[in-house]
């Protein structure tokens, strides 16, 4: 059997620290790996901002509750786990994965977690393990899994390189410059036929 790695933010879902920098007006809150890809360098980043302007869990769930996936990604979803199994791989938090989860129709999720303190501030993150998707991958292949994976990001391509197949969707152009071992697509029509065409089976749309 053929396991699917995706990413979350910018592969199925809007990346939420973008969303919660245009409700919060906070530019530096912007960047993503897609910008930065050192992912601590980034997070701690986050936190001394989040510091600096008194924000907290609440203030970034109560943005998350109202985000939906990107047009398309459900039925992408489902049409994916008809044909393979689904894990999603993503450097996000499970403390702000379950709204976006639930409209998903909560797939398999690997992520990390949050240190919060008791008034709601974020103190510190907890990685599930260094370079996770990478690990994952490795992991389910010694399961005699084959791996097809996709993700947009600086922190996807050692997963990408380390699957069977490897995707980049909507990733940006620096991204696609730099690894132009992967194929790009930006349409989730186009990325249902780079999984048919990484596919050892005979598979349709």
């Amino acid at each position: 059997m053929e396991i699917a790695c995706l990413d979350l933010e910018g592969v199925l879902v809007p990346e939420i620290w973008i969303e919660f920098a245009k409700v919060t007006g906070i530019e530096e809150l912007k960047a993503t790996t897609r910008d930065i890809p050192d992912y601590d360098v980034l997070m701690k980043q986050r936190l001394r901002i989040l510091e600096e302007n008194g924000l907290g869990l609440n203030e970034i769930q109560e943005v998350i509750a109202k985000l939906k996936p990107l047009d398309g990604a459900p039925e992408f979803v489902d049409w994916l786990r008809e044909r393979f199994q689904v894990i999603i791989l993503s450097d996000t938090f499970y403390e702000f994965s379950q709204p976006l989860m639930r409209q998903l129709g909560f797939p398999t999720l690997l992520c990390h977690r949050l240190q919060v303190n008791e008034d709601g501030k974020v103190a510190d993150y907890t990685l599930r393990q260094k370079d996770p998707k990478r690990q994952s991958v490795l992991a389910l292949k010694t399961l005699y899994y084959r791996v097809i994976a996709a993700g947009d990001s600086y922190n996807d391509t050692t997963m990408l390189g380390e699957a069977d197949a490897g995707i980049l969707f909507h990733a940006p152009q620096n991204v696609i410059d730099e690894f132009p071992q992967f194929p790009a697509v930006h349409n989730y029509e186009d990325l249902k036929k780079a999984f048919i065409a990484a596919s050892n089976r005979d598979l349709a749309l």
